[in-house]
Protein backbone atom coordinates (compact mmCIF):
# COMPACT_ATOMS: atom_id res chain seq x y z
CA UNK A 1 0.00 0.00 0.00
CA UNK A 2 2.78 2.34 0.92
CA UNK A 3 4.43 1.71 -2.43
CA UNK A 4 1.29 2.83 -4.25
CA UNK A 5 1.07 5.97 -2.16
CA UNK A 6 4.75 6.78 -2.80
CA UNK A 7 4.27 6.14 -6.52
CA UNK A 8 1.20 8.40 -6.68
CA UNK A 9 3.07 11.18 -4.85
CA UNK A 10 6.05 10.92 -7.18
CA UNK A 11 3.84 10.99 -10.27
CA UNK A 12 1.98 14.02 -8.90
CA UNK A 13 5.24 15.88 -8.25
CA UNK A 14 6.54 15.01 -11.75
CA UNK A 15 3.31 16.13 -13.39
CA UNK A 16 3.40 19.38 -11.43
CA UNK A 17 6.98 19.98 -12.43
CA UNK A 18 6.18 19.37 -16.09
CA UNK A 19 3.14 21.69 -15.90
CA UNK A 20 5.18 24.41 -14.15
CA UNK A 21 8.01 24.13 -16.67
CA UNK A 22 5.88 24.24 -19.82
CA UNK A 23 3.14 26.59 -18.67
CA UNK A 24 4.14 28.70 -15.70
CA UNK A 25 7.73 29.21 -16.81
CA UNK A 26 6.65 29.87 -20.37
CA UNK A 27 4.11 32.48 -19.30
CA UNK A 28 6.71 34.30 -17.22
CA UNK A 29 8.80 34.81 -20.37
CA UNK A 30 6.04 36.06 -22.71
CA UNK A 31 7.34 38.64 -25.16
CA UNK A 32 6.06 42.15 -24.61
CA UNK A 33 6.34 44.87 -27.22
CA UNK A 34 7.34 48.47 -26.99
CA UNK A 35 5.06 50.60 -29.11
CA UNK A 36 4.75 54.12 -30.43
CA UNK A 37 1.91 55.93 -32.13
CA UNK A 38 1.63 56.94 -35.75
CA UNK A 39 1.78 60.73 -35.78
CA UNK A 40 0.44 63.29 -38.21
CA UNK A 41 2.51 66.44 -38.59
CA UNK A 42 5.24 68.22 -40.46
CA UNK A 43 8.55 66.61 -41.37
CA UNK A 44 11.66 68.29 -42.75
CA UNK A 45 14.56 66.55 -44.46
CA UNK A 46 17.90 68.23 -43.98
CA UNK A 47 21.53 67.99 -45.05
CA UNK A 48 24.10 68.60 -42.34
CA UNK A 49 27.67 69.76 -42.88
CA UNK A 50 30.34 72.06 -41.50
CA UNK A 51 31.76 75.20 -43.04
CA UNK A 52 33.98 78.19 -42.43
CA UNK A 53 32.75 81.75 -42.04
CA UNK A 54 34.41 84.17 -44.45
CA UNK A 55 33.91 87.78 -45.51
CA UNK A 56 31.96 88.38 -48.70
CA UNK A 57 35.10 89.99 -50.12
CA UNK A 58 38.64 89.72 -48.74
CA UNK A 59 41.24 92.11 -50.21
CA UNK A 60 44.99 91.64 -49.95
CA UNK A 61 46.80 94.96 -49.69
CA UNK A 62 50.43 94.62 -50.79
CA UNK A 63 53.37 96.54 -52.17
CA UNK A 64 55.29 96.34 -55.43
CA UNK A 65 58.35 98.24 -54.17
CA UNK A 66 61.10 97.45 -51.69
CA UNK A 67 62.13 99.37 -48.63
CA UNK A 68 61.69 99.75 -44.88
CA UNK A 69 58.28 100.52 -43.40
CA UNK A 70 58.46 104.09 -42.12
CA UNK A 71 54.98 104.33 -40.60
CA UNK A 72 51.87 102.18 -40.08
CA UNK A 73 48.60 104.05 -39.77
CA UNK A 74 46.26 101.11 -39.03
CA UNK A 75 46.32 98.01 -36.89
CA UNK A 76 44.22 94.90 -36.33
CA UNK A 77 40.44 95.57 -36.40
CA UNK A 78 40.93 99.14 -37.69
CA UNK A 79 38.03 100.47 -39.72
CA UNK A 80 39.22 101.99 -43.02
CA UNK A 81 37.65 103.80 -45.96
CA UNK A 82 38.68 103.53 -49.59
CA UNK A 83 41.67 105.82 -50.14
CA UNK A 84 42.74 105.99 -46.48
CA UNK A 85 46.50 105.90 -45.85
CA UNK A 86 47.42 102.62 -44.16
CA UNK A 87 51.24 102.47 -44.45
CA UNK A 88 54.23 104.47 -45.66
CA UNK A 89 57.41 102.93 -47.12
CA UNK A 90 60.59 105.02 -46.92
CA UNK A 91 60.51 107.00 -50.21
CA UNK A 92 64.10 108.35 -50.13
CA UNK A 93 65.44 106.03 -52.84
CA UNK A 94 62.46 106.57 -55.09
CA UNK A 95 62.52 110.34 -54.66
CA UNK A 96 66.18 110.39 -55.75
CA UNK A 97 65.38 108.22 -58.76
CA UNK A 98 62.50 110.52 -59.66
CA UNK A 99 64.79 113.57 -59.53
CA UNK A 100 67.34 111.78 -61.73
CA UNK A 101 64.70 110.90 -64.31
CA UNK A 102 63.40 114.46 -64.27
CA UNK A 103 66.92 115.72 -65.03
CA UNK A 104 67.30 113.16 -67.83
CA UNK A 105 64.06 114.40 -69.35
CA UNK A 106 65.23 118.02 -69.25
CA UNK A 107 68.50 117.01 -70.87
CA UNK A 108 66.71 115.10 -73.61
CA UNK A 109 64.41 118.03 -74.29
CA UNK A 110 67.44 120.33 -74.51
CA UNK A 111 69.04 117.98 -77.03
CA UNK A 112 65.90 118.19 -79.12
CA UNK A 113 66.03 121.98 -79.10
CA UNK A 114 69.71 121.96 -80.00
CA UNK A 115 69.18 119.50 -82.85
CA UNK A 116 66.20 121.50 -84.09
CA UNK A 117 68.28 124.67 -84.24
CA UNK A 118 71.01 122.90 -86.18
CA UNK A 119 68.43 121.45 -88.54
CA UNK A 120 66.96 124.89 -89.25
CA UNK A 121 70.44 126.23 -90.02
CA UNK A 122 71.21 123.21 -92.27
CA UNK A 123 68.02 123.76 -94.26
CA UNK A 124 68.92 127.41 -94.82
CA UNK A 125 72.44 126.45 -95.88
CA UNK A 126 71.00 123.90 -98.31
CA UNK A 127 68.68 126.50 -99.79
CA UNK A 128 71.55 128.97 -100.38
CA UNK A 129 73.73 126.22 -101.80
CA UNK A 130 71.02 125.25 -104.27
CA UNK A 131 70.71 128.86 -105.51
CA UNK A 132 74.46 129.35 -105.88
CA UNK A 133 74.85 126.00 -107.61
CA UNK A 134 72.15 127.02 -110.07
CA UNK A 135 74.25 130.11 -110.90
CA UNK A 136 77.31 127.85 -111.17
CA UNK A 137 78.94 129.72 -108.31
CA UNK A 138 79.30 126.47 -106.24
CA UNK A 139 80.13 123.00 -107.33
CA UNK A 140 77.84 119.98 -107.20
CA UNK A 141 79.99 118.60 -104.42
CA UNK A 142 79.06 121.55 -102.17
CA UNK A 143 75.38 120.92 -102.87
CA UNK A 144 75.69 117.23 -102.00
CA UNK A 145 77.48 118.07 -98.75
CA UNK A 146 74.76 120.52 -97.70
CA UNK A 147 72.06 117.97 -98.51
CA UNK A 148 73.82 115.29 -96.44
CA UNK A 149 74.14 117.65 -93.48
CA UNK A 150 70.41 118.42 -93.61
CA UNK A 151 69.49 114.72 -93.78
CA UNK A 152 71.82 113.83 -90.92
CA UNK A 153 70.30 116.46 -88.65
CA UNK A 154 66.80 115.31 -89.60
CA UNK A 155 67.68 111.79 -88.43
CA UNK A 156 69.34 113.20 -85.33
CA UNK A 157 66.13 115.09 -84.59
CA UNK A 158 64.17 111.81 -84.56
CA UNK A 159 66.74 110.25 -82.21
CA UNK A 160 66.47 113.20 -79.83
CA UNK A 161 62.68 113.07 -79.85
CA UNK A 162 62.82 109.30 -79.08
CA UNK A 163 65.16 110.03 -76.20
CA UNK A 164 62.61 112.50 -74.85
CA UNK A 165 59.85 109.86 -75.05
CA UNK A 166 62.10 107.35 -73.29
CA UNK A 167 62.92 109.87 -70.56
CA UNK A 168 59.21 110.62 -70.11
CA UNK A 169 58.44 106.89 -69.71
CA UNK A 170 61.23 106.53 -67.16
CA UNK A 171 59.86 109.55 -65.31
CA UNK A 172 56.34 108.07 -65.21
CA UNK A 173 57.78 104.81 -63.85
CA UNK A 174 59.67 106.68 -61.16
CA UNK A 175 56.54 108.61 -60.25
CA UNK A 176 54.53 105.37 -60.05
CA UNK A 177 57.16 103.67 -57.85
CA UNK A 178 57.23 106.71 -55.60
CA UNK A 179 53.45 106.54 -55.38
CA UNK A 180 53.63 102.87 -54.44
CA UNK A 181 55.54 103.81 -51.30
CA UNK A 182 52.28 105.33 -50.03
CA UNK A 183 49.94 102.38 -49.31
CA UNK A 184 46.23 103.20 -49.38
CA UNK A 185 43.15 101.07 -48.74
CA UNK A 186 41.36 100.09 -51.96
CA UNK A 187 38.02 99.34 -50.23
CA UNK A 188 35.91 100.18 -47.22
CA UNK A 189 36.28 97.52 -44.53
CA UNK A 190 38.11 96.31 -41.47
CA UNK A 191 41.71 95.17 -41.14
CA UNK A 192 41.67 91.53 -40.04
CA UNK A 193 45.38 90.81 -40.44
CA UNK A 194 48.64 92.78 -40.42
CA UNK A 195 51.81 91.07 -41.66
CA UNK A 196 54.43 93.82 -41.15
CA UNK A 197 55.69 96.12 -38.42
CA UNK A 198 57.28 99.55 -38.45
CA UNK A 199 60.97 99.41 -39.38
CA UNK A 200 60.61 96.08 -41.17
CA UNK A 201 62.05 95.97 -44.68
CA UNK A 202 59.71 94.57 -47.29
CA UNK A 203 61.05 92.95 -50.44
CA UNK A 204 58.74 92.41 -53.42
CA UNK A 205 60.43 89.97 -55.79
CA UNK A 206 58.24 87.86 -58.09
CA UNK A 207 54.94 89.05 -56.55
CA UNK A 208 53.68 91.82 -54.32
CA UNK A 209 54.22 91.23 -50.63
CA UNK A 210 50.96 91.25 -48.66
CA UNK A 211 50.92 93.85 -45.89
CA UNK A 212 47.28 93.75 -44.77
CA UNK A 213 44.12 91.69 -45.21
CA UNK A 214 41.05 93.89 -45.36
CA UNK A 215 37.56 92.42 -45.18
CA UNK A 216 34.70 94.34 -46.69
CA UNK A 217 31.59 95.20 -44.69
CA UNK A 218 31.14 92.40 -42.14
CA UNK A 219 27.44 93.09 -41.72
CA UNK A 220 27.05 90.32 -44.30
CA UNK A 221 29.20 87.18 -44.34
CA UNK A 222 29.38 83.94 -46.29
CA UNK A 223 29.87 80.36 -45.17
CA UNK A 224 31.82 77.98 -47.37
CA UNK A 225 30.53 74.50 -46.56
CA UNK A 226 31.73 71.13 -47.88
CA UNK A 227 28.77 68.94 -48.93
CA UNK A 228 29.38 65.22 -49.63
CA UNK A 229 28.56 63.97 -53.10
CA UNK A 230 25.75 61.78 -51.69
CA UNK A 231 23.87 64.92 -50.53
CA UNK A 232 24.86 67.52 -53.13
CA UNK A 233 21.97 66.50 -55.39
CA UNK A 234 19.48 67.62 -52.73
CA UNK A 235 20.99 71.10 -52.40
CA UNK A 236 19.62 73.86 -54.62
CA UNK A 237 20.06 77.58 -55.04
CA UNK A 238 17.98 79.71 -52.67
CA UNK A 239 17.44 77.00 -50.05
CA UNK A 240 17.16 78.09 -46.45
CA UNK A 241 20.12 77.24 -44.21
CA UNK A 242 20.31 77.39 -40.43
CA UNK A 243 23.75 77.32 -38.82
CA UNK A 244 25.33 77.61 -35.40
CA UNK A 245 28.78 78.48 -34.10
CA UNK A 246 30.33 77.41 -30.82
CA UNK A 247 30.70 81.00 -29.63
CA UNK A 248 26.94 81.63 -29.35
CA UNK A 249 23.88 79.61 -28.42
CA UNK A 250 21.67 81.39 -30.96
CA UNK A 251 21.09 80.20 -34.51
CA UNK A 252 21.74 82.17 -37.67
CA UNK A 253 19.98 81.88 -41.02
CA UNK A 254 21.20 82.24 -44.58
CA UNK A 255 20.52 81.11 -48.13
CA UNK A 256 22.46 79.05 -50.66
CA UNK A 257 23.88 81.44 -53.27
CA UNK A 258 26.41 79.26 -55.11
CA UNK A 259 27.08 75.56 -55.70
CA UNK A 260 30.60 75.17 -57.03
CA UNK A 261 31.78 72.27 -59.18
CA UNK A 262 35.34 72.36 -57.83
CA UNK A 263 35.28 68.95 -56.16
CA UNK A 264 37.85 67.91 -53.58
CA UNK A 265 38.63 64.44 -52.24
CA UNK A 266 39.66 63.83 -48.64
CA UNK A 267 40.09 60.22 -47.45
CA UNK A 268 38.15 58.96 -50.50
CA UNK A 269 35.20 61.25 -49.70
CA UNK A 270 34.26 63.62 -52.53
CA UNK A 271 32.84 66.96 -51.41
CA UNK A 272 31.68 70.10 -53.20
CA UNK A 273 31.90 73.66 -51.86
CA UNK A 274 28.57 75.39 -51.30
CA UNK A 275 28.47 79.13 -50.57
CA UNK A 276 25.87 80.43 -48.12
CA UNK A 277 25.30 84.15 -47.58
CA UNK A 278 23.88 85.40 -44.29
CA UNK A 279 23.40 88.56 -42.27
CA UNK A 280 25.77 89.20 -39.38
CA UNK A 281 23.75 91.07 -36.74
CA UNK A 282 25.98 93.01 -34.40
CA UNK A 283 29.07 91.72 -36.22
CA UNK A 284 29.03 88.69 -33.92
CA UNK A 285 30.38 86.29 -36.52
CA UNK A 286 34.13 86.51 -37.09
CA UNK A 287 36.02 85.28 -40.15
CA UNK A 288 37.41 81.80 -39.59
CA UNK A 289 34.68 80.54 -37.24
CA UNK A 290 33.43 76.99 -37.81
CA UNK A 291 29.73 76.77 -38.59
CA UNK A 292 27.54 73.69 -38.23
CA UNK A 293 24.95 74.07 -40.98
CA UNK A 294 21.58 72.45 -41.49
CA UNK A 295 20.21 72.87 -45.01
CA UNK A 296 16.49 72.28 -45.47
CA UNK A 297 16.15 70.26 -48.68
CA UNK A 298 12.53 69.04 -48.39
CA UNK A 299 9.47 69.69 -46.23
CA UNK A 300 6.11 67.91 -46.15
CA UNK A 301 3.24 69.16 -44.00
CA UNK A 302 0.43 67.17 -42.39
CA UNK A 303 1.75 63.72 -43.28
CA UNK A 304 1.81 60.44 -41.36
CA UNK A 305 5.17 59.70 -39.78
CA UNK A 306 6.61 56.95 -37.61
CA UNK A 307 9.78 56.67 -35.52
CA UNK A 308 12.70 55.18 -37.41
CA UNK A 309 12.89 52.42 -34.79
CA UNK A 310 9.61 51.06 -36.17
CA UNK A 311 11.26 50.60 -39.57
CA UNK A 312 14.17 48.71 -38.03
CA UNK A 313 11.98 46.30 -36.06
CA UNK A 314 11.64 42.74 -37.34
CA UNK A 315 9.77 40.01 -35.45
CA UNK A 316 11.51 36.80 -34.45
CA UNK A 317 8.78 34.76 -36.13
CA UNK A 318 10.31 33.99 -39.52
CA UNK A 319 6.97 33.29 -41.13
CA UNK A 320 5.69 36.72 -40.17
CA UNK A 321 8.96 38.44 -40.99
CA UNK A 322 9.00 37.09 -44.54
CA UNK A 323 5.37 37.97 -45.27
CA UNK A 324 4.91 39.31 -48.78
CA UNK A 325 2.91 42.47 -49.56
CA UNK A 326 -0.54 42.00 -51.04
CA UNK A 327 -0.70 41.93 -54.82
CA UNK A 328 -1.31 45.31 -56.42
CA UNK A 329 -4.02 45.70 -59.06
CA UNK A 330 -2.81 44.94 -62.55
CA UNK A 331 -1.72 47.72 -64.83
CA UNK A 332 0.14 49.86 -62.31
CA UNK A 333 3.63 48.70 -63.19
CA UNK A 334 6.46 46.98 -61.39
CA UNK A 335 7.80 50.25 -60.02
CA UNK A 336 4.53 50.93 -58.21
CA UNK A 337 4.51 47.39 -56.74
CA UNK A 338 8.09 47.76 -55.51
CA UNK A 339 7.25 51.07 -53.85
CA UNK A 340 5.36 49.29 -51.04
CA UNK A 341 8.17 46.92 -50.13
CA UNK A 342 8.60 48.25 -46.55
CA UNK A 343 6.84 46.95 -43.46
CA UNK A 344 5.93 48.28 -40.06
CA UNK A 345 4.31 46.09 -37.44
CA UNK A 346 1.21 46.37 -35.28
CA UNK A 347 -0.31 43.90 -32.78
CA UNK A 348 -3.37 41.86 -33.65
CA UNK A 349 -6.15 42.79 -31.20
CA UNK A 350 -7.23 39.18 -30.62
CA UNK A 351 -3.80 37.55 -30.10
CA UNK A 352 -1.30 40.39 -29.63
CA UNK A 353 1.00 38.88 -32.23
CA UNK A 354 2.68 41.14 -34.81
CA UNK A 355 0.98 41.76 -38.11
CA UNK A 356 2.68 43.62 -40.97
CA UNK A 357 1.48 46.89 -42.48
CA UNK A 358 3.01 47.47 -45.89
CA UNK A 359 4.01 51.08 -46.49
CA UNK A 360 6.02 53.26 -48.84
CA UNK A 361 8.49 55.74 -47.40
CA UNK A 362 8.84 59.45 -47.94
CA UNK A 363 11.38 61.88 -46.53
CA UNK A 364 13.05 61.51 -43.14
CA UNK A 365 14.46 63.92 -40.60
CA UNK A 366 16.68 61.31 -38.92
CA UNK A 367 14.21 60.56 -36.11
CA UNK A 368 10.90 60.15 -37.98
CA UNK A 369 10.09 58.98 -41.50
CA UNK A 370 7.08 59.81 -43.63
CA UNK A 371 4.99 56.74 -44.46
CA UNK A 372 2.11 56.09 -46.81
CA UNK A 373 0.05 52.92 -46.44
CA UNK A 374 -3.42 51.44 -46.89
CA UNK A 375 -6.58 52.27 -44.95
CA UNK A 376 -5.38 50.29 -41.91
CA UNK A 377 -2.68 52.92 -41.24
CA UNK A 378 -4.12 55.84 -39.32
CA UNK A 379 -3.02 58.58 -36.97
CA UNK A 380 -2.77 57.46 -33.36
CA UNK A 381 -2.37 53.79 -34.22
CA UNK A 382 0.08 51.82 -32.06
CA UNK A 383 3.00 50.30 -33.93
CA UNK A 384 5.82 48.15 -32.62
CA UNK A 385 9.27 49.70 -32.18
CA UNK A 386 10.97 46.90 -30.20
CA UNK A 387 10.47 43.93 -27.87
CA UNK A 388 11.28 43.21 -24.26
CA UNK A 389 11.26 39.99 -22.25
CA UNK A 390 8.55 39.85 -19.58
CA UNK A 391 9.68 40.20 -15.96
CA UNK A 392 12.93 41.75 -17.18
CA UNK A 393 14.02 45.35 -16.96
CA UNK A 394 16.27 45.03 -20.04
CA UNK A 395 14.59 45.99 -23.29
CA UNK A 396 15.69 44.58 -26.60
CA UNK A 397 15.29 45.98 -30.09
CA UNK A 398 15.54 43.32 -32.74
CA UNK A 399 18.04 44.17 -35.45
CA UNK A 400 17.20 42.22 -38.62
CA UNK A 401 20.89 42.08 -39.52
CA UNK A 402 21.96 40.41 -36.24
CA UNK A 403 22.56 36.63 -36.71
CA UNK A 404 20.48 34.33 -34.46
CA UNK A 405 21.73 31.07 -32.98
CA UNK A 406 19.44 28.01 -32.91
CA UNK A 407 17.39 27.94 -29.72
CA UNK A 408 18.43 31.45 -28.67
CA UNK A 409 14.84 32.64 -28.44
CA UNK A 410 13.85 29.80 -26.11
CA UNK A 411 16.94 30.27 -23.88
CA UNK A 412 16.09 33.96 -23.55
CA UNK A 413 12.77 33.03 -21.91
CA UNK A 414 14.32 30.79 -19.32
Amino acid sequence: MKRWIISIVLLTVAAGSVWYFFFKSGNSGNTQYRTAKVECGNITQTVRATGTIQPIKLVQVGTQVNGPIRKLYVDFNSQVKAGDLVAQIDPTTYEARLAQDQANLIQSQANVEQTRAKLVQAEKELERTQKLTAREMLSQSDLDSATATRDTLTAQMKVSEAAVAQAQAALRLSQANLGYTTIKSPVDGVVINRNVSEGQTVVASMSAQVLFLIATDLRKIQVEASIPEADIGNVAMGQLVIFNVDAYEQSFTGTVTQIRMAASTVQNVVTYPVIIEADNPGNKLFPGMTADIVCEVARHDNVLKVPNAALRFKPEDRAAATAEPPAKPKGKGAAARAERGYKIWAQKPETGTPRPIFVSLGITDGAFTEVRGDASLAEGQDIITGIQVANSTQEKTVNPFTPKLPGSARRATR
